[in-house]
């Protein structure tokens, strides 16, 4: 029998949580837990006690006797961890809503985790892993790393590659929606098909198999993309953009719906700039949502996950985390799409950078599928946002605004030029406060500024 196991959630105060703790009280069979954590940030502390004042209720009426705990101090929470996971917000929405509406102001998609804003979610939240990651090291130092802090593959880079936890995983929801609907779409049951993918998080491709070995890869792009429902929306956050169906049948591979804003990106920009008109964002949506899910889960009758979460856009997720740390426990084995090393599984990336792949999850943590080659189109577009990921790596680690810009000239949702500086300017004096690393480059521009 596996040992009891200590579960720590850094971001403990987050809507999401609640998805958590109901997939781990649907897998109570198979994951022995003793103890459960939750902690966060002074920010978070109101959100953080309501949280657990209803995962409390939810264990109770799951009759578990888990041990429950919350706490504002990240090494309690951390001593002697087996596993931990990460899905915190630096900052809290508000500064998603700066990221969005910024640089849609200057004519620039604005979006949580691609674009500018993406680079600049990436850019508050690398110092604060690098500092849990030093923290893991010294306090529990043979937990498994379970990140689903956006931009997920970037975070779980620094933490693997910066902060040396080798045993992460980093996870995202969107492959899981993906099978869901693909299978819907073809009408066969999703255990019924092979799916594989291969790229980065937010930005991958797939394909699919039947369970008699055809490849039914072309079928689902005929489906989906010929002649598209204009309603059909898989990705909660993400407009229906129209992908052109011929570019997609040339590529031959289904692409991520994030791959929306780089195939529509005209299409995806007078959408966002509607609903900047009306102060209608994504992210002053997900404020609104938020608010009405912190005053259901103050109900002290509610003891299950209430159905208005989904209106959030997590579905999924507690299948991918959960799924992750019992495969782990359990030496399971199963297939699961993770942010890990790549070890050869696409060949056009180095061996040791950070890929989103199918990959089999057991005790010693992710092995890797090998998707093979890329054709030039997919390759080249891969090559080029892999390049990025690590420029922002950098930039977050050393406050460069000469390497900031460098990601932004990649980035090709940004511009570059005049808009491109105005627009990082704007961001970094905006985010101020959790741009420790950017503090001499800040007061540059302040002091420029009043010139």
């Amino acid at each position: 029998m596996n040992k009891k196991i200590k579960i720590t959630i850094i971001g403990g105060g987050s809507s999401y949580t609640p998805e958590f703790i109901r997939g781990l009280i649907e897998r109570s069979d198979e994951l022995e837990i003793r103890e459960l954590w939750l902690v966060d940030v002074e920010l978070g502390q109101k959100k953080l006690r309501i949280i657990y004042e209803f995962a409390q209720r939810m264990l109770k009426k799951a009759n578990l006797k888990w041990k429950i705990f919350a706490t504002l101090d990240r090494k309690e929470a951390l001593k002697n961890a087996d596993f931990v996971a990460t899905q915190f917000r630096v900052g809290g929405i508000d500064t998603r809503v700066l990221d969005e509406r910024i640089p849609l102001s200057h004519q620039l998609l604005g979006q949580e985790t691609n674009g500018a804003g993406g680079i600049f979610k990436a850019l508050r939240t690398i110092p604060v892993a690098l500092e849990i990651a030093k923290d893991i090291r010294e306090l529990c130092p043979q937990a498994w790393l379970i990140n689903f802090t956006n931009p997920s593959g970037i975070i779980t880079q620094t933490f693997i590659k910066e902060g040396k936890i080798s045993k992460t995983i980093g996870l995202c929801n969107v492959p899981l929606i993906h099978k869901s609907n693909e299978a819907a779409a073809l009408g066969i049951p999703e255990d019924e098909l092979f799916f594989k993918f291969a790229g980065l998080d937010h930005f991958h491709w797939h394909r699919v198999w039947n369970r008699d070995g055809d490849e039914v890869t072309a079928k689902l792009i005929k489906i989906l993309y010929q002649n598209p429902d204009p309603k059909q929306q898989f990705v909660q956050n993400i407009d229906a953009g129209k992908y052109n169906y011929e570019q997609i049948a040339d590529l031959g591979i289904l692409p991520c719906e994030y791959h929306r804003y780089y195939y529509a990106t005209d299409e995806m920009l007078q959408e966002q700039l509607k609903d900047y008109k009306k102060n209608t964002v994504r992210a002053q949506e997900v404020k609104k949502i938020e608010l009405e899910l912190f005053e259901l889960y103050k109900d002290p009758e509610l003891d299950t996950v209430p159905p208005e979460l989904k209106k959030r856009g997590g579905a999924h997720y507690s299948d991918a985390a959960c799924d992750a740390i019992s495969s782990i426990y359990n030496d399971k084995g199963e297939t699961m799409v993770v942010s890990t090393e790549n070890r050869g599984a696409i060949a056009e990336l180095p061996s040791d950078t950070i890929v989103e792949v199918s990959a089999r999850i057991t005790s010693h943590g992710a092995e890797p599928i090998a998707w093979g080659k890329f054709a030039s189109a997919p390759r080249g577009f891969l090559q080029l946002i892999k390049g990025m990921e690590e420029v922002i790596i950098s930039a977050g680690k050393n406050g460069n605004y000469g390497t900031a810009l460098q990601a932004f000239t990649l980035n090709p949702l940004v511009t570059s030029g005049k808009t491109a500086q105005k627009v990082l300017d704007e961001l970094l004096l905006a985010h101020e406060q959790y741009l420790p690393q950017f503090a001499d480059c800040i007061a540059e521009l302040k002091k420029s500024s009043r010139r």
